[in-house]
């Protein structure tokens, strides 16, 4: 890679940016890493000029982040640049083990859990050479999308995460605080986790790029889960080559998640050699109408998407829905009726012994909790053994219908001769009836990027929305390949004015 001459900005820069800058010496890992640590110290917690709220993005920075920024740098003085992650900054939710911070899940009951091993996803970052930069926040054990959390606060507090496009408005959720950060570039790449839309609602509402996996691409061993039939993790990122860089570093079969056996000879060596920008010429991208929704300015942006798709080479064909699509869509989450036994597996495997608070029960006792939510917490807290049976046992229904949809919707795609199916994540701020369902509902990859602006935020930013990409089983090569090619065509990310370069 080479670096143009001038000063390295920091702020919108991509991994091949910091990468090229590293490479020619113009800056290192450590000043990157301390620019970033700076941006979260100036902009998180202080309410912008021209906003409304603070941000709230970050719960934890990493005191080590400097020292495995100067071992990158060092590694690199020594051998080159051995990954496109060296050095990187990286933001995780807070749901993510790491053996270096604690792991909240967003609940004040868990300040405590420091643990003792690194999450399988985030072993595969630090072994890439990333810099696991600091925590972010989240929706209180991931449950929704408003993105409000506890840890760290009083008793009864909880803060909410502010979008950086309007501070007024919600980053969305769960993994709010990855989008809110990555989008106001407080650090290099975030991950987050996606049950029922957690990517990809803060990566639509922050014109993000997000990558929902198949299930079974990602491990989610040492995450705290929600509902495992349909938990995976992924990047959010500001472009398409971050967000398969990214994802090159958390793939991988694990033991400790036999679901990830799936993938055995179906992962690229790297997704970024499936990136071209001439990827859309002679592909087949289907749409449903009525997953367009009634917004119109979303679907003023959707009609210009597919006539973009069109431009590209691509032939854009609107599908019927076949029988018992709309059972695929209304299919319900996983997050009441599995979250008490998947946590259970975690308190056993994972949680720190420091930890007092060990049950749902002993949550609701201790009050260091986002309170408004006990009921929600009382109803998962009553669900038996034979109700999660009922639900996610080998026979149990959500099981069946989860297969069944994967069914319909890969056959509805082959009838077709489709490579992807397109439809819009959200609207500014708002989702847009079950287009959310579609993948965790199928266990089918999405990615989502942005599609365009519909009207503005504060400081002279605009609000936007994306587009997203539904694919079949693994195809995340194919669907990053497809989104690269629009990106190309179009360069809808904008930068929220509100958190400039500081300086």
């Amino acid at each position: 890679m080479i670096y143009d001459d001038g000063p390295f900005d920091l702020v919108e820069a991509s991994t091949l940016d910091m990468q090229a800058a590293m490479n020619a010496g113009v800056t290192t890992s450590v000043k990157i890493t301390q620019a970033y640590i700076d941006r979260i110290a100036a902009y998180d917690r202080t309410v912008a000029p021209g906003g409304t709220r603070p941000l709230n993005s970050i719960i934890t920075v990493s005191d080590v982040a400097l020292t495995a920024a100067a071992a990158a740098d060092a590694e690199r003085a020594e051998h080159g640049m051995t990954s496109l992650l060296l050095g990187v900054p990286i933001a995780l939710k807070d749901n993510c083990d790491t053996a270096d911070m604690v792991t909240t899940g967003g609940c004040g009951c868990w300040n405590d859990n420091q643990t003792s091993t690194d999450a399988f996803m985030v072993k595969g970052l630090r072994d890439a050479g990333a810099v696991i930069l600091a925590k972010a926040s989240l929706d209180e054990f991931a449950y929704g999308f408003v993105s409000e959390f506890s840890s760290f606060q009083q008793p009864g507090s909880t803060l909410l995460v502010a979008s950086p496009y309007d501070t007024s408005k919600t980053a969305g959720g769960s993994s709010g605080g990855t989008g809110a950060a990555i989008a106001a570039n407080l650090a290099g790449i975030g991950f987050g986790t996606d049950t029922g839309g957690s990517i990809r609602v803060p990566s639509s509402y922050n014109q993000l790029v997000g990558i929902r996996p198949t299930v079974g691409l990602a491990s989610r061993d040492g995450i705290i889960p929600l509902a495992l039939s349909q938990d995976t993790g992924g990047p959010i990122a500001r472009s398409v080559v971050d967000a398969a860089v990214a994802l090159d570093a958390v793939v991988g079969v694990d033991p400790a998640d036999a679901v990830t056996a799936r993938q055995a000879g179906l992962v690229p060596d790297s997704y970024t050699s499936e990136l071209s920008d001439t990827a859309l010429q002679g592909a087949r991208i289907g749409y449903l109408p009525s997953m367009v929704g009634s917004n119109s300015a979303t679907a003023g942006l959707f009609t210009q998407a597919r006539a973009t798709l069109e431009a590209q080479g691509a032939t854009v064909v609107e599908l019927t829905a076949p029988t018992g699509f709309s059972a695929v869509l209304n299919e319900g989450s996983g997050s009441t009726n599995e979250f008490l036994h998947d946590l259970n597996i975690y308190v056993e495997n994972h949680l720190s012994p420091d930890v007092a608070q060990r049950t749902l029960q002993q949550i609701m006792d201790g009050g260091n909790y986002v309170t408004s939510r006990r009921s929600v917490y009382q109803q998962r807290n009553a669900v038996t053994d034979a109700t999660y049976q009922a639900w996610a046992g080998p026979t149990g229904s959500h099981t069946l219908q989860l297969a069944a949809g994967k069914t319909l919707v890969t056959q509805l795609m082959d009838d077709n001769d489709l490579d992807a199916i397109i439809y819009p994540s959200t609207n500014a701020y708002g989702t847009i009836g079950t287009n959310m369902r579609l993948s965790p509902n199928t266990g089918m990859p999405a990615v989502t990027l942005p599609m365009g602006t519909t009207g503005a935020g504060q400081g002279g930013a605009a609000v936007g929305v994306n587009l997203e990409w539904l694919g079949r089983d693994f195809s995340e090569g194919v669907l990053l390949g497809l989104a690269y090619d629009f990106e190309q065509a179009t360069h809808y990310r904008t930068t929220p004015t509100l958190y400039p370069a500081l300086g």
